[in-house]
């Protein structure tokens, strides 16, 4: 039997961390678009898409950078993925050379319906779990479906008491 905590099973994600990752996501893309290999905009989920969103843009110089906001999860509770902010419909159409990119995709279901509204935009992730893969075209790295990825944006540091004992 597991005792453990969903939360428990931890990847904790450093700054270093994610702008290394994030430009390995920019390397994988680059070259890679439908206009000679380059892309015309990226579009960041927010929130977490925004940090790797800004990196990419920087490495491949794409300045053309909007957002969509998808609400799925209330503190660590996923609920019914919505669009709560859409980018300008004239630079979307039907996302052709559009990346779109985000932090994880866990279950896929945010991917999902950001695929239904651009079904021909190119979506990369920094992190992939084995649910939600088949909604990404371009990742860096997987982690088991029970990891939960504590990222540097909800991270603080702290004290933490010794292993064994207070001295």
């Amino acid at each position: 039997m597991n005792d453990r905590l969903p939360h428990e099973k931890g990847f904790h994600v450093s700054w270093d961390q994610i702008h290394r990752d994030s430009r390995a996501l920019a390397w994988r893309l680059d070259g890679h678009g439908p206009d000679d290999g380059n892309w015309r905009a990226i579009v960041a989920i927010t929130r977490g898409g925004l940090v790797p969103a800004m990196i990419v843009s920087r490495e491949l110089d794409i300045r053309v950078v909007d957002t969509i906001s998808v609400k799925s999860y209330s503190h660590q509770s996923r609920g019914e993925a919505k669009v709560t902010k859409s980018p300008q419909a004239d630079l979307m159409g039907d996302g052709e050379g559009i990346l779109v990119i985000d932090d994880l995709v866990d279950t896929g279901k945010t991917l999902e319906l950001v695929h239904k509204l651009y079904p021909k935009a190119h979506f990369a992730t920094v992190y992939a779990k084995p649910s939600g893969r088949p909604m990404v075209n371009t990742y860096v790295t997987e982690v088991s479906q029970d990891t939960w990825i504590f990222f540097p944006w909800d991270m603080a540091l702290q004290y933490v008491q010794p292993y064994r004992g207070a001295d």
